[in-house]
């Protein structure tokens, strides 16, 4: 492992922690256990990375209302049909093309009370989204 994807490794799980602890921090005072108030959220991460540079954005999708990037709502129903497994969301009938363009798509939240993580590797942002839906399609 080089010592830039240690890095990018290490801001993203610093990141991830932030937004736990934001979300945490900004509760209402009186809110109720996890267990009587299941949230429905996931922190995602498209990491590309090329010869020259390494560029990664990230999103809080939100699902109770949808929110957090323009496919929100559709990623929402994808989750919730699989419920909330990425890994069991429809892969999506169509080519893509022999171009080898690697994307790492991460997910760490919770899903009607359990926790969520993922992350895979793949050949390019088109099998990306055959495989993962509308939940890594941010931009």
């Amino acid at each position: 492992m080089t010592h830039t994807t240690h890095t990018t490794h290490t801001v993203r799980n610093a990141l991830t922690a932030a937004l736990a602890l934001l979300a945490l921090a900004s509760a209402p005072a009186g809110a109720a256990s996890r267990e009587a108030a299941p949230g429905n959220w996931l922190y995602v991460t498209v990491t590309r990375e090329s010869a020259q540079s390494i560029h990664t954005q990230g999103a809080l999708l939100r699902c109770d209302p949808p929110g957090g990037h323009r496919n929100s709502a559709r990623a929402c129903a994808e989750l919730q049909e699989a419920e909330g497994d990425v890994d069991r969301i429809p892969r999506k009938e169509g080519y893509c093309t022999m171009v080898y363009a690697p994307v790492t798509a991460s997910a760490r939240g919770e899903w009607n009370g359990r926790p969520v993580v993922y992350e895979r590797t793949f050949s390019s942002t088109c099998a990306m989204e055959a495989a993962t839906g509308a939940v890594f399609a941010m931009s």
